[in-house]
């Protein structure tokens, strides 16, 4: 965003005058505009530019920038730089060109959150207060600079997609929708062995529960979890309880001063809570905290520099006036700005509502469509096999007749194939009793022939009777004819 110098817009005045005291009058002009100097701006999701005078202070600056981004609690943020490897802060009460910052063609700051509230709920009143913090405490986690558990992060993970996505659709969120997404710490993606999709799915189980989640409410989701960490809020500066070695850290924060081992910035081994101090100063490299008891013991540490006990002691001066600040009534301005915070809660959530309504109803619609179209292509489906079931009916309809036709034509055939064995039954009966009458015939007649033999026979025995003495006297004649030359040896012989 380009702004022109000085702060107010100036207007475009047509006179009446002769083209030669206007063309005097725009020259005047000309003269008395102010110099400018280049600078350039960059939030968490921005960059933007400004053409600044010459005399501005660091708040002229600063309030410019509130402006443009419709920032009214301006008392979180401010304009950082970065000097000789040492991030700082543009001095308010000081001309911008004054202060100790690269002087280049085009200036740069950053727009940060300088200071922190203690419940984010009750304190961030604005919107664009409450999504610059959330991308800022989201960038830190992500670094590393904000410690945060592998659990953690996944829930952070899922309402940050909420807030980014909008409610989960499987049918529009496909897997690898978030392949270029940045959400887990670099930390936790080492520690677990798990694929690029492992890490997707835990994080879509999360997201796909947040349905119904407004962008705002995801934020403020995302950003009351993170003010639990351990690490959240706080500005850590390496200190030393002697001047030869640094062996410390210290940390402020919203609710006081922390005293922590160099290797652990979880567990401080001492706090000083701001209403527990009396005061804080400093004399070259060293700064002394004193407690509002007097018995207590004074602490006293040396840091780096000169310049590294300045800004401790501004962080300090800026936490307590905050402290002190939420434990009062509020401003007028504050009550407005709450109000209106309330009443832009109420706005959103009617229409959240209203446009949940009409989700629920479009989606109810939709699948009333869909059921419908379901119902429809059923039907049509039901019809087109009924129409083939009517023409396989019809198919079969015309076999049947021509089965029909077969079957009355073979009927035919067999009824006169029945006729036709039934007089060749009748004629075989015939046949049968004719052969059964002959059969009757020659068995008589074998009757009779077997008689007649039986009678032969009985007339051949009795022939043969009457014949047998003639020849008994014939043989005997025979034998005793020989026997009278030896008549015993014949008689032996026929014994």
């Amino acid at each position: 965003m380009l702004f022109s110098f000085g702060r107010d817009r100036y207007a475009v005045v047509r006179c009446s005058y002769p083209d030669k005291l206007q063309n005097m009058s725009i020259r005047g002009l000309k003269k008395k505009q102010p110099k400018t100097f280049k600078v350039k701006v960059v939030t968490m999701d921005a960059e933007m530019e400004f053409s600044c005078e010459m005399k501005w202070k660091g708040k002229d600056l600063f309030d410019l920038v509130c402006r443009a981004l419709g920032l009214r609690e301006t008392w979180f943020f401010g304009l950082q730089y970065t000097i000789k490897g040492m991030c700082t802060w543009l001095k308010m009460d000081k001309k911008v060109l004054d202060q100790e910052i690269p002087k280049e063609d085009q200036i740069s700051f950053r727009f940060l959150a300088k200071f922190y509230p203690e419940k984010v709920e009750e304190e961030l009143l604005q919107e664009i207060t409450q999504h610059l913090f959330f991308l800022q405490v989201k960038k830190q986690i992500l670094d590393e600079e904000i410690y945060c558990s592998p659990e953690a992060t996944v829930l952070l993970a899922s309402y940050a997609v909420q807030a980014k996505y909008g409610d989960y659709d499987p049918n529009f969120h496909e897997p690898g929708f978030l392949a270029n997404d940045e959400l887990l710490p670099k930390r936790v993606l080492r520690q677990y062995q798990l694929t690029a999709e492992m890490w997707e799915e835990k994080i879509t189980a999360w997201y796909a529960e947040h349905r119904g989640i407004a962008r705002d409410e995801a934020e403020m989701n995302y950003l009351k979890i993170a003010q639990d960490l351990e690490m959240y809020g706080v500005n850590y500066f390496p200190i030393a309880q002697s001047k030869n070695h640094t062996d410390l850290l210290l940390g402020v924060d919203a609710k006081g001063i922390h005293i922590y081992s160099i290797n652990n910035r979880f567990s401080p081994n001492k706090s000083f809570e701001w209403s527990a101090i009396r005061n804080i100063s400093y004399s070259e490299k060293e700064l002394t905290i004193k407690p509002l008891d007097k018995k207590a013991e004074v602490f006293k540490f040396f840091s780096s520099q000169l310049k590294v006990n300045k800004l401790i002691l501004h962080l300090c001066i800026g936490n307590h006036d905050l402290f002190m600040r939420r434990r009062k009534v509020d401003s007028i301005e504050i009550q407005q700005m709450k109000a209106q915070a309330r009443e832009e809660k109420a706005r959103k959530k009617m229409e959240n509502q209203r446009l949940a309504r009409e989700k629920q109803l479009r989606e109810e619609a939709e699948r009333a469509k869909e059921e419908l179209e379901r119902r429809l292509f059923q039907l049509e489906d039901e019809a087109r096999q009924a129409n083939e079931a009517l023409l396989r009916s019809q198919e079969a309809a015309e076999l049947l007749a021509e089965k029909a036709q077969i079957a009355e034509d073979e009927a035919k055939l067999l009824a006169q194939s029945a006729a036709e064995a039934e007089q060749e039954r009748q004629r075989l009966e015939i046949t049968a009793l004719k052969t059964k009458e002959e059969k009757r015939l020659m068995e008589q007649k074998m009757r009779e022939a077997e008689l007649i033999a039986v009678k032969l026979v009985k007339e051949s025995d009795r022939s043969v009777c009457l014949t047998e003495p003639k020849k008994l006297n014939i043989s005997n004649r025979i034998c005793t004819k020989p026997g009278k030359r030896n008549g015993k040896q014949s008689r032996n012989s026929w014994m």
